[in-house]
């Protein structure tokens, strides 16, 4: 057997030891577990576990250390405490027992790399030889040099064509500088690709190779003639060999061709990609310095009837934490002792017993990595500048500020301490955030700080977690523990069996001809649920906030005594829900109450005259208790109804408590709302929103992958049996939860894969004809009628600088001609005039979004879509609860080397349905998508996608099947001589 068949063995081997394979097990129990269960297979001849062992060490994919095997770790510098990071490796036991180790479970596979054939193992292990050995391979070697022109640099032939469909010759000259004669092969490119074609005088082959005396050389060309702009890369593998008894050896060239326009140039990396290394704080004495807060931060927090604790994290939790709930020999005894109840805690499931135990722990969690993500903000010799217009606050530039890279919002803290204080104990200063600018703070210091700063002094900036949120939703889970809510929280029947529904002569006539809002509205009136809350599962675009709104309405008329509190995880959907109550309620009885650290300035105007607001500070305060309880209706936020509780609104005053967005926002968040303002008996909760769409964003692994990442909502929906489809109808019970079925937003073309993925195909498009055939006789449309198009673009990764978020400037170049021709679209011809406000841009990755912008603001040609700040350009998350009438989405993702760093962090679109549905959804008579078809094609999701958009002749751009299919590149890689090994 060759050192590749022992590799695959090995490989095998890894995989057969499935729920038993952990970071390390000693060699004899290894070798037992393979001679006893693994070797002996039927049909299968494996080789000996020694030499097996062999060809994993030595291609890395174990290691061994005092006889023990370590599989696919390697030891690794602790960063603080991020979760997402692992561990250092557990070094060997100390104990006599060699079996006593620790274990983690085996990692999960790519979705987009499915169980693999013999050969296809094989091949990526070539090809994993072709990266780990890049130097070895590209290195000329036997007396050979490859030289070429252009010229290239580290192995890399790069060139850029600014015309399309115009040949581009690279030459490849072989010159046998050697004493000995040498035979050329054969050359092929690894993965070969229709913009290519490959050129020898001779037609080199194995089976008619080319002799080379010392001196002679022999030329090989790559003619590429590129049709669309991107990215063609080319390995191109060269193989030689002495004499027909030797080892043949190989030389491997990369070709990189872009097909770019300036645009491209100018969005190109400012800076070469770096690798962020957060800094190493090592302990310091500090004396900490009190700064100014706003003032009416101070005031408001003196008035609280509910007390609001503090609820840190104990240090054997940021322990644990750093090791990943591991017991490696880092771990203090307190924390050893500890781990097995906190693993225990996390395992269990989610009960009412230890409801407010298990949320405890996971928030800690998640302020755990909170602190080492705002870390990653720091900054390193920063002026400050006195606020002209107020002498007693400092301004600190905070580049990203506006884009919440990093969060700040008013009344939190940043610790500044001067570069020249090195001598312990280091003074640090507290400065309260009083405003937040476009790409600035102003902050309140000790008035003898301020007295002695000069514009010219120098200082180390960080940035610190505003624990007031945290803080809210530990005491809300206290509550819940407190008033006993598990009827609430965990429903298991509804008070009265049968209800008559009342009948009602809907305010928004246009429920009246939709029959499941209508029936929603019924069933929230009459309180069929209660004790357990009422779901309204919204897809997109079906009208649940409409839903929500006309209840509440109905509730206000019916009910003299009832008094509502609506809350949305985000301002925006807050204000949105409140300017639609006050269509059709009075607007003295609706007020909406702002967070203090709100900026008026980011206020609908015709909210203004019914919030908390005060002109004279022009900034939000808290009004008193009495003041709250003369409205109605209350509409807030979450977080700020917390504030309610604080004030001392008594359990039961909010007869109702509606939820909207309620799949966006974690649980614990969600029952700040509710946990001392709700009624467990009497009170009725309402929750409306979407499972299939993005859920909460949780920064800490560990907290994610125990459940804070699940929604109420979506826990209600597959967790427990009353939100369940019913086996024998395939309907849920109109008692308990209404599934919305109507779409007012979209083209049938656009809905249908997501209606079909997601939806059980139920949705039924129900848009104004007019509006969602806006766009159908575009001339931009590869076929008119269907207004769906996927642009294939052969894109490239890139990073710059620090930054770990990822561009593609190749497929920005194809959206800003697609912004063109929309621009050109005349108001005529039955064709709407298009206008910034009816595009938005849905990018996956901050930086992309960060270049498209900068794309629109140096592209004077577009000034006739009007004023281009109204296009919006997002990440998918800031697009939830919105749409456009024309959305273009850039995917990104080019390379299946980062598909695992996206499934790890939950972003990108691949692997991440959610994601998919959200971007997908948004837009309602037009919607483009341009991506990499030969990446996307791998995910079953996009695959059918793109094979619709194929089908209805949506498809345009590079044609993928212009690219070898995998077996093809599998085929030909197994063909090859790489043996890395025997290389001089």
């Amino acid at each position: 057997m060759t050192l590749l068949d022992c590799l695959e063995s090995g490989v095998d081997f890894i995989e057969f030891l499935g729920d038993r394979r952990s970071t390390s097990r000693s060699k004899n129990e290894l070798r037992c577990i393979y001679n006893s269960e693994f070797k002996p297979r039927e049909g299968i001849k494996d080789q000996n576990f020694s030499s097996v062992l062999y060809a994993l060490v030595k291609f890395k994919k174990v290691y061994i250390r005092q006889g023990y095997v370590f599989i696919n770790v390697r030891p690794q510098v602790r960063v603080y405490c991020d979760q997402w990071r692992r561990p250092r490796a557990p070094q060997p036991p100390h104990t006599s027992s060699p079996d006593k180790t620790a274990t983690t479970p085996a990692a999960s596979t790519n979705p987009l790399n499915p169980v693999l054939t013999s050969k296809k193992k094989l091949a990526m292990e070539v090809l994993n030889q072709l990266k780990v050995n890049r130097t070895r391979l590209t290195a000329d070697k036997g007396g050979i040099e490859i030289t070429s022109d252009p010229v290239a640099s580290e192995g890399k032939v790069r060139f850029t064509v600014d015309r399309l469909r115009e040949s581009f010759i690279v030459r490849f000259k072989i010159l046998n500088n050697g004493p000995n004669y040498i035979n050329f092969t054969c050359y092929t490119a690894l993965h070969k690709i229709r913009c290519f074609t490959l050129e020898d005088e001779r037609i080199v082959s194995r089976a008619r190779p080319v002799f080379l005396c010392p001196g002679e050389s022999y030329e090989v060309m790559v003619r590429y003639t590129l049709s669309h702009y991107g990215y063609f890369p080319a390995t191109m593998y060269f193989e030689f060999c002495p004499d027909p008894s030797n080892v043949p050896f190989c030389i491997v060239r990369e070709i990189e061709a872009f097909a770019r326009n300036p645009l491209a140039e100018e969005l190109g990396p400012v800076a070469p990609f770096k690798a962020f290394q957060m800094a190493v704080y090592k302990p310091v004495e500090t004396v900490i310095v009190e700064g100014v807060p706003p003032e009416s931060s101070v005031s408001q927090n003196r008035r609280m009837t509910v007390k609001l604790g503090d609820y840190n994290y104990p240090n054997y939790l940021k322990e644990l934490a750093k090791q990943r709930m591991e017991d490696t020999q880092y771990l203090s005894e307190n924390a050893r002792e500890k781990l097995s109840s906190v693993k225990g805690l996390l395992n269990s499931g989610l009960k009412m017993k230890t409801y407010s135990s298990q949320f405890h722990l996971l928030l800690h969690l998640e302020e755990l990595q909170s602190e080492v993500d705002i870390r990653m903000y720091d900054l390193r010799d920063q002026t400050m500048a006195r606020d002209p217009s107020n002498k007693h606050l400092l301004i600190l530039t905070v580049p990203g500020v506006a884009e919440n890279r990093p969060s700040v919002l008013k009344g939190d803290v940043i610790m500044v301490s001067n570069v020249e204080d090195t001598v312990q104990p280091i003074t640090k200063y507290r400065g309260y955030v009083h405003r937040v600018e476009l790409e600035s703070v102003k902050l309140g210091f000790n008035k003898k700080f301020l007295q002695t700063f000069d514009s010219t002094m120098k200082f180390n900036v960080e940035f610190t977690i505003s624990r007031l949120t945290l803080r809210l939703q530990h005491r809300a889970v206290d509550l819940a523990a407190k008033h006993q809510l598990n009827k609430v929280l965990f429903p298991s029947e509804a008070a009265a069996a049968n209800l008559s529904l009342p009948k009602l002569s809907m305010c928004n006539h246009l429920l009246e001809n939709n029959p499941e809002q209508s029936s929603a509205v019924q069933h929230i009136v009459a309180g069929s649920s209660k004790p357990a809350p009422y779901l309204v599962f919204g897809p997109p675009g079906t009208g649940k906030t409409i839903t929500l709104v006309e209840a509440m309405t109905q509730i206000s008329m019916a009910q003299q005594s009832a008094y509502i509190l609506a809350c949305a995880p985000s301002n925006s959907a807050c204000d949105l829900l409140c300017e639609r109550l006050m269509a059709y309620m009075d607007k003295n009885q609706v007020y909406r109450l702002y967070a203090i650290s709100r900026d008026p300035r980011t206020v609908p105007k015709n909210l203004l005259k019914h919030c908390n607001l005060d002109p004279a500070q022009d900034a939000f305060v808290y009004p008193e208790k009495s003041f709250l309880m003369k409205y109605k209706v209350i509409v807030t936020t979450m977080y700020t109804a917390g504030r309610l509780v604080s004030e001392g609104i008594h359990v039961g005053y909010y007869t109702h408590i509606f939820l909207d967005e309620a799949g966006q926002a974690a649980e614990s968040e969600c029952v700040i709302a509710i946990a001392g303002l709700l009624s467990a008996g009497e009170g009725q909760l309402v929750l409306a929103g979407d499972p299939k769409q993005l859920g909460p964003i949780i920064r800490s692994r560990l907290a994610l992958e125990h459940g804070l990442g699940l929604s109420l909502l979506e826990r209600l929906m597959t967790q427990n049996d009353l939100y369940k489809e019913r086996k024998e109808t395939g309907h849920f019970d109109s008692r308990f939860v209404t599934k919305l079925l109507r779409n007012y937003r979209s083209h049938t073309a656009i809905l249908k894969i997501p209606n079909e993925k997601f939806y059980n195909n139920e949705l039924q498009v129900c848009a104004n004809k007019s509006e969602r055939e806006a766009y159908c006789n575009w001339d931009g449309l590869p076929k008119k009628g269907f207004p769906l198009i996927y642009h294939g673009v052969m894109g490239k990764d890139q990073r710059e600088s620090n930054s770990p978020s990822f561009f593609n400037v190749s497929e920005i170049e194809v959206l800003m001609e697609y912004l063109k021709n929309l621009m050109g679209i005349p108001g005529k011809k039955n064709l709407p005039k298009v206008s910034a406000k009816d595009i938005g841009i849905i990018a996956p990755y901050r930086k992309q979004v960060e270049k498209i912008r900068k794309a629109l603001n140096s592209c004077s040609s577009l000034g006739r879509l009007g004023d281009l700040t109204q296009l919006k350009v997002g990440c998918v998350e800031e697009f939830q609860g919105q749409e456009r009438k024309i959305i273009i989405i850039s995917t990104v993702r080019s390379s299946t080397s980062y598909v695992k760093m996206d499934q790890d962090y939950n972003i990108g679109f691949l692997s991440n349905d959610k994601r998919l549905n959200v971007a997908l959804t948004r837009a309602k008579s037009l919607l483009i998508v341009v991506g990499n078809p030969v990446i996307f094609n791998k995910d079953p999701t996009w695959r059918e996608f793109i094979s619709y958009c194929v089908q209805e002749g949506g498809y345009t751009g590079f044609d993928f099947n212009d690219a070898e299919g995998e077996d093809e590149v599998v085929s030909r890689i197994m063909t090859l001589k790489i043996h890395v090994d025997h290389e001089s």
